[in-house]
């Protein structure tokens, strides 16, 4: 068994609907939903406050819980600089919307921040935030999926069907299965220039 690493996240959109993604890291720069590690004795919704705040300069008020995301790799998957194999890692991923017209702070060096619309996500996003954008566009809440880590692949396998947010069957993914997950067909978005919704 490998170790476990709770971690944060959240969809956050501006008042037009648009979702904050960055684009960080070594080698791929991938978009991912901002976010970040627990503390030690750190409740997800504190660290996904100050985690966001941290990366992106933005305030933010959490709306409510799209679901706990485990995110998963091959067996046996190592990598640079481990001797053994990736830390199973749980992702808390709020709802969320800007809590100003404009961030609080700067953000970091090393993240590029960009509003995309959830129709038209950059080609290059993580397997995580192709299945928590989905999700919460559907207005599902209380999802728990299982998300596979390796590049190219998305499809998430559900754990207990995702619950939506109001009465009635869970929504059908482009596969026509509750909850699938799919991404919505690779077309690209170029990175807003405004970092202002």
């Amino acid at each position: 068994m490998s170790a476990l690493t709770w971690a944060v996240a959240a969809v956050v959109s501006d008042d037009t609907g648009r979702v904050l993604l960055c684009r960080q890291g070594r080698g791929e720069r991938r978009y991912a939903l901002p976010g970040g590690r627990l503390r030690p004795a750190e409740s997800p919704v504190r660290a996904a406050l100050r985690d966001i705040r941290a990366e992106t300069g933005w305030e933010i008020e959490l709306l409510d819980l799209i679901g706990v995301y485990h995110l998963t790799g091959p067996t046996g998957q190592t990598s640079p600089g481990r001797a053994g194999p990736l830390p199973d890692v749980l992702v808390h991923v709020f709802r969320a919307r800007a809590a100003r017209a404009r961030p609080a702070a700067d953000p970091p060096p090393g993240c590029r921040l960009s509003w995309h619309s959830p129709d038209a996500l950059p080609e290059s996003v993580t397997p995580l935030t192709h299945a928590a954008v989905t999700d919460a566009r559907a207005g599902r809440s209380g999802v728990l999926r299982d998300v596979p880590c390796v590049p190219g692949t998305v499809a998430p396998a559900s754990l207990p069907a995702a619950r939506p947010a109001e009465d009635g069957p869970p929504t059908a993914g482009q596969d026509g299965h509750p909850g699938a997950g799919h991404p919505p067909e690779q077309r690209g978005e170029p990175a807003d220039p405004s970092l202002h919704p």
